[in-house]
């Protein structure tokens, strides 16, 4: 299955139907089988220590999730997450961004599932990893007219 949205139609639609993150996320690249999201790293996504926080790095593997999917599916996809695996495996740095690989495993017709590597910006070792998996409306329902 190929593109339906490209990286600009994507990035303008998250921020318009997600303005209050508009300034926590970008899309750094984005083909058919994965997309590279970067978390914008800001104080406010920062724990004591100085560590990014684990519900940022939630935030950057469901939104890099979702913003695959539509990437697929189009604007009128209304997925949910219904589930979520997440390991943390080493301390990011808090003070850059941190930059997420995703790629969808499975994309049917009433589930997707993608896998995002979660890295700090300029380093290779894997900071956490996530599985998860969303529910997608039925196509042609009130739910899959959205957007």
């Amino acid at each position: 299955m190929s593109l339906v949205l490209n990286r600009e139609q994507l990035s303008e639609y998250l921020h318009q139907v997600f303005p209050q993150v508009e300034r926590d996320f970008a899309v750094d690249s984005l083909d058919e089988n994965s997309i590279v999201m970067r978390l914008l790293v800001e104080d406010r996504h920062l724990r004591p220590g100085g560590t990014v926080s684990g519900p940022s790095m939630f935030s950057l593997a469901d939104v890099s999730v979702y913003a695959m999917i539509l990437a697929r599916k189009g604007r009128q996809s209304l997925a949910v997450t219904t589930g979520c695996s997440m390991d943390f495996m080493r301390k990011p740095e808090g003070t850059v961004d941190m930059i997420a690989r995703c790629t969808l495993l499975k994309l049917g017709k009433s589930l997707a599932v993608g896998d995002v590597l979660m890295f700090t910006e300029g380093s290779d070792k894997p900071v956490a990893r996530a599985t998860m998996t969303y529910s997608l409306p039925p196509e042609g329902s009130a739910a899959a007219a959205f957007g």
